[in-house]
């Protein structure tokens, strides 16, 4: 009788690179990470936790980086140019409970920190948005390829606080702040994925929460 070889469920795992060292099954996604990265440029994709949107984001960091390895036997390893790599900055508001817009601007510094020693780049400016602004621009500059910007739960600050609106008000400014930026730096990103955790039946605004 031959042996059948038992993977492992990768529940709650959110890395790539985990999934396939670690012995745990892997769907694969890759044709249709394929299509999106050749279709456009600007996503936004908005859905419920645990469905699977930082694991997505994770694999295509490791895409976008060129490690070639993690891909070997998926529908994307023979169809992907291996030798054109581009910096990927990732951004995630996802951990935390964050209550104030001071505790807010201080997250985020904390982040655009982390991506810039991450990419070898220095950041003089002192605001958020031309901080934010700085990274992209210097990336590129650095690596002499446009910038991949992944923000995972962009909308989480503010979901944390939809019962509080001038809180939420407050929180979604600090974020708009931020988020400004990627406009005018067209010029020089190659793809940015931006998820969101709100459901879909909610609307809100800075006069109030509604749910229809």
């Amino acid at each position: 009788m031959s042996s059948v070889q038992h993977r492992k469920l990768p529940i709650g795992i959110q890395t790539f690179s985990d999934i396939r060292e670690g012995g745990y099954y892997y769907v694969d996604k890759t044709p249709f990470i394929e299509t999106l990265v050749n279709q456009n440029k600007y996503y936004f994709l908005s859905r419920p936790r645990r469905f699977g949107k930082s694991l997505l984001l994770d694999t295509l960091r490791c895409l976008f980086e060129g490690r070639q390895s993690l891909f070997e036997g998926l529908h994307i390893h023979d169809d992907w140019d291996w030798q054109q790599t581009h910096p990927v900055i990732r951004l995630s508001f996802g951990d935390g409970m964050l209550t104030s817009r001071d505790a807010l601007d201080i997250h985020t510094h904390e982040l655009l920190n982390a991506q810039a020693e991450a990419q070898g780049v220095s950041l003089r400016n002192t605001s958020i948005a031309g901080r934010f602004r700085e990274l992209i621009h210097q990336t590129h500059r650095r690596h002499g390829q446009r910038a991949v910007v992944l923000i995972d739960e962009y909308d989480k600050p503010i979901l944390n606080n939809i019962l509080d609106t001038d809180r939420a008000c407050e929180l979604r400014e600090g974020l708009k702040n931020l988020y400004s930026v990627i406009k005018d730096a067209d010029p020089h990103l190659h793809l940015v994925l931006i998820t969101g955790v709100c459901k879909r039946d909610v609307q809100w605004s800075c006069t109030k929460p509604s749910v229809i």
